[in-house]
């Protein structure tokens, strides 16, 4: 972060103190940082805190492995068959623009409450990857193409030496926007179905009128967001080095 950014930072959040100290807004309803950050202490020191982490955490990276894995096969199969990919478009399409909260219950029924927020994990994230994932490789220049089958390579080595070296940005985009799609997913899914994880909490806070604790489960959220794209963004720089590409500001 920048100095800017911190300064704009360290002053919402003593707005935000003092407005909730001068009641200009009512406390019960926002909460205010020092009673965010005793809660996050508290449960921290008692325990609960990580039992919940642990739960979404470990939605979250299962739900983005499954769906940049699916994503990717999908996406591969598309390019590999062309009157596929001509046969699937507007479903894809249609499913992309579906709202995806609309399949929590059906999730519910087929998968109980636990796999229900895997499914809406996977659902909200991969049928983006899939189309972003194929946009890139149907954008790879032809006449990379042309050349590789001119010296008679085959469909599967155009694929491995041409179309997934040319779509690594694509393909570290992707990542980026999996990742946080998944979190989504995996916390509309605690919303809906679960016993346990920052979505619970949030929902359960909201119950029994405790904005502390649905304040400091966004929190949390807010920071497991930065970690995961700090960490994405690591990677994209890491491979950009690695195999000497061009880095996007």
């Amino acid at each position: 972060m920048t100095a800017a950014q911190v300064v704009l930072l360290v002053v919402a959040l003593a707005l935000w103190e003092l407005a909730a100290d001068r009641y200009w807004v009512n406390p019960m309803l926002t909460s205010r940082p020092s009673a965010i950050w005793q809660t996050l202490v508290r449960m921290a020191a008692a325990g609960s805190l990580w039992g919940h982490l642990g739960v979404t955490l470990r939605e979250t990276l299962a739900g983005f492995a499954i769906g940049m894995t699916v994503g990717m096969l999908v996406a591969v199969a598309l390019w590999w068959w062309p009157a596929l990919a001509a046969v699937l478009d507007p479903y894809l399409v249609v499913l992309n623009a579906l709202p995806k909260i609309a399949l929590g219950p059906i999730f519910y029924i087929w998968l109980g409450h636990e796999l229900s927020v895997y499914g809406m994990a996977v659902a909200i994230s991969v049928i983006v990857t899939i189309v972003m994932l194929h946009t890139g490789f149907s954008e790879v220049e032809a006449n990379q193409v042309l050349v590789m089958r001119t010296f008679g390579a085959t469909r599967g080595q155009i694929l491995r030496k041409v179309v997934i070296p040319a779509s690594l940005p694509t393909v570290m985009a992707a990542l980026k926007v999996n990742i946080s799609l998944t979190l989504v997913g995996v916390i509309v899914g605690e919303f809906l179905s679960a016993r346990a994880g920052l979505g619970y909490l949030i929902i359960y806070g909201g119950q029994v009128f405790q904005m502390q604790l649905v304040m400091t489960s966004v929190v949390i959220l807010a920071l497991i967001s930065a970690v995961f794209y700090l960490a994405v963004t690591w990677a994209e720089r890491l491979v950009a080095r690695l195999l000497h590409l061009p880095m996007r500001s």
